[in-house]
């Protein structure tokens, strides 16, 4: 809630700016791109107990490639293009058990944009995301006892509904806040080992939010100067 107080700050800020600096009209319909560096943690309930949440951080593989729709030079519309690295940690409370879960999701923004085009600005918006590669990681004491990914399985949600706000700063700068809807994992999904079925996700309750940071998403001119460090290996 008290992000959303900034929100008239940022709009505010912004439009001083562009009144001041009347900057030449923008392209009209253009492409724009960036890397993300995300911080993910999940909002939980696992039957009862909102404890366990760890930040992840995954710098890698998170890009985007944005088409812009400028109505004027302060007003702005976008869809696009995106691949991101999405997850969360789970440290099981009381224990030394810890999980790692992760997607890769094809996602498909759809949103508006407010300040100066190309330059400092307000986004927010909606994304639809597809999960198409799940991983899973065990850890005891520290100790990997297990790890296994899936291709288009249905130990998530089908899809991923995600609604978005961010800024764009000096220098094209990028911070973005994100939260998604729904659950991470698919809590009906049943597994069978050694003739024994259960349900592994039952009672886990997990909405996401991430923090990322970008370089240029905006931009025009960024297909010809952005870059990301995404070499890093992620969580």
């Amino acid at each position: 809630m008290k992000l959303l107080a900034f929100i008239p700050v940022l709009l505010f800020t912004t439009a001083l700016r562009a009144q001041s600096e009347q900057p030449a009209a923008p392209s009209k319909v253009y492409f724009s791109g960036s890397g993300e560096l995300i911080f993910s943690a999940p909002i939980l309930d696992v039957n009862g107990s909102d404890k366990g949440s760890v930040v992840r951080f995954s710098p890698f593989f998170n890009v985007q490639s944005i088409l812009n729709m400028d109505v004027s030079e302060h007003v702005g519309f976008f869809t696009g293009l995106g691949l991101r690295n999405q997850g969360f940690i789970y440290q099981v409370p009381d224990t030394n058990i810890r999980y790692k879960f992760r997607t890769y999701n094809i996602g498909i923004p759809v949103g508006m944009k407010i300040g100066t085009m190309n330059k400092e600005l307000v986004y927010f918006g909606y994304e639809l995301e597809l999960p198409f590669n799940y991983k899973e990681k065990k850890f005891i004491d520290g100790d990997r006892e297990d790890r296994f990914d899936v291709w288009f399985g249905d130990r998530t949600e089908r899809l991923f509904h995600s609604v978005f706000l961010g800024f764009q700063g000096p220098y094209g700068s990028n911070l973005t806040i994100r939260y998604y809807l729904n659950n991470f994992h698919n809590t009906a999904f049943k597994e069978t080992k050694d003739g024994v079925t259960t349900t592994p996700y039952a009672g886990m309750k997990e909405n996401i939010i991430a923090v990322s940071l970008g370089f240029g998403l905006f931009d025009k001119d960024s297909g010809r100067h952005h870059h990301s460090s995404t070499k890093l290996k992620s969580n």
